[in-house]
């Protein structure tokens, strides 16, 4: 893909702004009473700030559906670094490297694109459209710090939905990946529209220089 061809496609994707979150119906079996141990099981999440995990992704969306596989994702307080491999679309083995509200996307033939907008050019350069900066904290049970959120949990005393800024993000699974920490999740499923992105965990590890 070209520079000037993502530059066209990066300027009709710029965002128009975040819509005020809409209330819907509370689902069904689920409260918006936290448990007793929300806070700090929360708090010891949101900590962790250093790791590293692998997994799959994957998309569906009205124009175009995939897979791939996540070779790593490192975590380093906010920024990240995220190598996928995929063949769908001729994707390859693509990273993302940045920090919220700056990225750098490098090619399976080695070209860099960056931009301040991540969406806009992994939405550019995959067609995929992923809420990049979002995802750190989804992905470990927590909403995001930008956005209004309601938080809904089940009959078991775990987190089951997070809404926030359009999406709704089901909690599906949950799996213990590191040693006398609390559940951490394994799959999580986000939704907005007809968009729809799976993220399976199959290993999470905790890296060095960690606040805990």
């Amino acid at each position: 893909m070209r520079l000037n061809a993502i530059a066209l496609t990066l300027a009709a994707l710029i965002l128009s702004g975040c819509t005020s979150l809409k209330v819907d119906p509370l689902p069904e079996g689920l409260t918006e009473q936290p448990p007793a141990d929300w806070r700090e099981s929360s708090a010891r999440r949101d900590q962790f700030r250093h790791w590293e995990l692998t997994g799959k992704l994957a998309v569906r969306q009205p124009s175009d559906s995939g897979t791939a596989v996540i070779n790593y994702w490192k975590q380093n307080q906010e920024a990240y670094e995220l190598a996928l491999s995929s063949s769908f679309l001729g994707m390859g083995r693509t990273t993302l490297e940045g920090v919220p509200g700056f990225i750098e996307l490098t090619l399976p033939d080695g070209e860099r694109y960056q931009s301040g907008d991540p969406e806009s050019l992994v939405n550019a350069a995959t067609g995929w459209q992923l809420p990049i900066d979002s995802l750190a904290w989804w992905i470990r049970g927590l909403p995001g710090p930008k956005g209004d959120f309601r938080l809904f949990f089940d009959d078991r005393d775990r987190l089951a939905v997070i809404r926030q800024l359009g999406w709704e993000i089901r909690y599906d699974r949950w799996e213990t990946f590191i040693a006398d920490y609390p559940p951490l999740p394994a799959r999580i499923t986000a939704v907005k529209g007809e968009k729809r992105v799976r993220l399976v965990v199959t290993n999470w590890r905790q890296t060095d220089g960690d606040d805990d």
